[in-house]
Parts: C-alpha cells; sequence; structure tokens
C-alpha cells in the first residue's frame, strides 16, 4: 500500500481500538484482556514494529496504543511479501511475555504476495505453530491485472480454526471493517468467508 493508504489504515486501527465495541469484546473476553502489537510490511525483508507488544485491558491502556499509533510516522516501504510479513510476525510470539488462549495474526493489504518464498508455505507453518492468521483485503483501488483479492485471501492467505475475510471495498468502510474484524477475534465468533459466486476454480497462489 501506499503512504496514503497506510496513514488510513492506521486511522482505522487506532479508531476501532478507541471504540466502545472493541473494548466491550475485550473487557467481556476469556481474560479480560489481550496482547496487542502492531507492524507494518512491504518486501521480503522490510518489516517494522510500529508499537510493540502491549497489555489492553480497558479503554485507558486502549486509548494509550492507539494514541502511539497515530503519532509513530508511516513506514515508506515498497513491495508486497505477506510470506515475509507472516513468518515475522510469528516470530515476534515467541518470548514476548504473553500467554493468550489464541495467538492471531491480523493481514491487511491491496495486493497478492509478489516478493520473497511463496505464501502458503508461510501460512501453514503460522497454522502449524497454533496461530490463527485472518485476512482484510484491501480492495478501494483494485488492480486490473488482479481483482479478486478477497478470494486469493481465503484461499491462499488465511488459515486456523475460525479464520476468516473481511473485504474493504471502498475508503469509508475501512474503520468499520477493522472494528467489526478486532471484535470477531477478541470474542472468538466464527465469520464466514467470502468467496465470490463466479470463482468455478481455485486461486492461483502463486500469481505476482
Amino acid at each position: 500500500m501506499d503512504v496514503q493508504e497506510q496513514a488510513v489504515q492506521r486511522r482505522g486501527y487506532a479508531a476501532a481500538l478507541r471504540h466502545p465495541d472493541v473494548i466491550h469484546a475485550i473487557v467481556d473476553g476469556g481474560y479480560g484482556r489481550i496482547a496487542l502489537t502492531y507492524i507494518e510490511w512491504a518486501g521480503a525483508t522490510s518489516q517494522a514494529t510500529i508499537v510493540p507488544w502491549s497489555l489492553i485491558d480497558g479503554a485507558e491502556a486502549a486509548g494509550a496504543f492507539a494514541d502511539e499509533l497515530d503519532t509513530r510516522p508511516v513506514s515508506d516501504m515498497h513491495g508486497t511479501s505477506i510470506s515475509g510479513a507472516l513468518d515475522y510476525a510469528v516470530r515476534l510470539f515467541a518470548n514476548n511475555g504473553y500467554a493468550g488462549l489464541r495467538q492471531t495474526i491480523d493481514v491487511s493489504g491491496d495486493g497478492p504476495n509478489n516478493n520473497g518464498r511463496p505464501v502458503t508455505p508461510a501460512r501453514d507453518a503460522a497454522v502449524a505453530a497454533g496461530v490463527i492468521v485472518n485476512g482484510l483485503p484491501i480492495m478501494i483501488r483494485p488492480s486490473s491485472r488482479f481483482i479478486a483479492l478477497d478470494r486469493y485471501y481465503a484461499d491462499c492467505v488465511i488459515g486456523g480454526p475460525g479464520s476468516f475475510v473481511l473485504p474493504v471495498n471502498d475508503r469509508d468502510q475501512l474503520a468499520e471493517a477493522i472494528r467489526r474484524k478486532l471484535v470477531l477475534e477478541v470474542a472468538g465468533r466464527p465469520a464466514i468467508r467470502p468467496i465470490p459466486v463466479q470463482a468455478t476454480v481455485p486461486m492461483d497462489c502463486l500469481f505476482d
């Protein structure tokens, strides 16, 4: 995603963390708290932790995380290595000081994996490590070469029990979609994977 899209996404996550629905989902969950970190990524070797692991146990902690997210400069990185992002994110769970009921990676992006190793081995390694991978494909400005990004995420990116895809087709939907996704994840509620009805064959996960 370009810098402008990343900034819009940042604001969407910050707004979601301040929303009462997300706060209620956290405090009413199994532990009454979650641990959260935020990373940005691009090519196979381009990942950055924007906000480190933080304990979110209510509105004050969630607001502090959102404030830090708002104030950090947006990364100017290039490339789309979903596999690199997954490998990086899985490593962050090791010795992070937290033990949760679920470990989840949210992947948000606007295109297929086109850099680094294939995405499915990285996804499968994450699932084998006990991590659930959910997807938020950003389809605001779809590529003329690749328009079925929601199907790609469903077939090639997400994995693990209850994993889901929540596509975004309009900029105004982004904050609401992020909020809904966080509530689903924290509450552990299943969601439906959206598969385009015109898609009759499996997606090519090596498309770049």
